[in-house]
């Protein structure tokens, strides 16, 4: 190992958890770790020989939290530090009564956000739920909405409906679909755009700055076609920010 200061940082689900290897603001590796798959176990194990610090949002269960716990420690020797909504952070303040409840990947999103965009802006979040956020320019958080990701919003639709069935492929789309494939498909997109849309028609008066992150971020931002910037590392970013606030030990 070199003298460089590596960091392992981890945005861990309920199934499954991202992860990047950073030294000297370079991000070395990356890779996605499915919870419990001893493959991509291994291939997060041997990302690096050594580690000066490791620190993760998790937005898991306690158990699973104390699980990778003790598997990065067993590897590597050192305490994983773990992120936690606060009340404040770095200026921006959070409007739960019980900070301590929202997802802290909500909350890293909207503290990395605010470095990309002076003023008001808008994070949406488009992974398993869709996370739209609101924050002012003064670093107060507005509140948010939360619905189900595309992929959730369409396997729901699909296991309570006897009669929506389908083979056939279909693109993502916001035209009218001519077959149920496509209705479902393009359905499911145009709720997705359509709440981001309205959240955005209800801040006229103030039009924020909007930031997509997330799998779905990318194709979201391009499907609702009002502009905005997509960053796939927000939570990373967040995570780092949140990090040297609250200086952990290594």
């Amino acid at each position: 190992m070199s003298d460089s200061d590596y960091c392992l940082q981890l945005d861990v689900g309920n199934s499954s958890a991202k992860w990047r290897l950073v030294a000297d603001d370079q991000v070395l590796k990356r890779g996605r770790y499915l919870l419990g798959d001893t493959e991509s176990q291994q291939v997060l194990l041997d990302c690096s020989t050594e580690l000066d610090r490791i620190w993760i949002s998790s937005v898991a269960s306690p158990a699973i939290e104390s699980q990778l716990t003790v598997l990065l420690q067993q590897r590597w020797r050192k305490k994983p530090w773990f992120a936690r909504t606060a009340a404040e952070t770095a200026g921006l303040r959070n409007s739960y009564r019980e900070p301590e409840k929202m997802g802290v990947d909500r909350w890293l999103a909207m503290l990395a956000g605010r470095r990309h965009a002076a003023g008001r802006v808008c994070v949406v979040d488009a992974g398993s739920a869709t996370t739209i956020d609101l924050v002012a320019a003064d670093g107060q958080h507005e509140g948010g909405y939360i619905i189900p990701g595309a992929e959730l919003m369409e396997r729901i639709l699909l296991q309570d409906t006897d009669r929506v069935r389908f083979a056939e492929e279909a693109d993502h789309s916001l035209v009218p679909g001519v077959s149920t494939a496509e209705a479902v498909r393009h359905g499911v997109t145009l709720a997705q755009a359509g709440a981001v849309s309205l959240a955005l028609d209800r801040c006229a008066d103030e039009p924020p700055a909007l930031l997509f992150c997330g799998g779905g971020g990318e194709r979201l931002r391009d499907e609702l076609d009002r502009g905005g910037e997509f960053h796939a590392d927000l939570v990373f970013e967040g995570l780092e920010i949140m990090a040297e606030a609250a200086a952990p030990v290594s």
